[in-house]
């Protein structure tokens, strides 16, 4: 009886002790930015006040889609209890495309295809709360300024997002 207690409060230690390294945490961010889109998101601590966050993602809005990915370098602070506010820097990589199947004008047709890819630079500003147990859930701003090709329309894009990640 008392290995079989032992055993259990080790168990249990080892437990509590392997929730308190979690140093990843992956999940999905979901918002809008020049349409409304999705991304699979990883998140890697790299100490006790920074991490790396990598989004792959897809946006789709009315005539144009877009694959992106983002790396982000980001600083944490912590509020209160789970809650934290984080801010970063970083930028990425996408390509997209535009297909127009519009009325025909006349003799003239209105259909037009385009596409291209991009490169980004971002900010990065944020709250989220850590549970207890492991769940994450996220509200951000991210700010993209783009370079080349015609993405965006005017070259910048406010991306508002909720994400929600399992830290292991």
């Amino acid at each position: 009886m008392k290995k079989l207690l032992l055993s259990a409060f080790m168990l249990a230690g080892l437990a509590f002790s392997a929730q308190a390294q979690e140093k990843n945490a992956i999940g999905i961010r979901i918002g809008d930015n020049d349409g409304f889109g999705g991304e699979v998101s990883y998140q890697r601590k790299l100490g006790s006040d920074n991490r790396l966050e990598l989004d792959l993602g897809i946006r789709n809005s009315n005539h144009y889609d877009a694959f992106k990915l983002a790396a982000l370098y980001q600083w944490v602070w912590n509020i209160e209890g789970g809650f934290n506010w984080y801010a970063g820097v970083g930028g990425g990589v996408g390509t997209w495309s535009y297909d127009y199947d519009g009325p025909g004008n006349g003799p003239f047709n209105d259909d037009y295809e385009d596409d291209g890819t991009f490169l980004f630079v971002a900010g990065d500003i944020g709250i989220e709360y850590n549970f207890d147990f492991p769940l994450q859930l996220s509200l951000d701003f991210r700010p993209e300024l783009y370079f080349n090709d015609d993405y965006g329309g005017d070259n910048f894009g406010p991306d508002i997002a909720l994400g929600a990640r399992f830290r292991f």
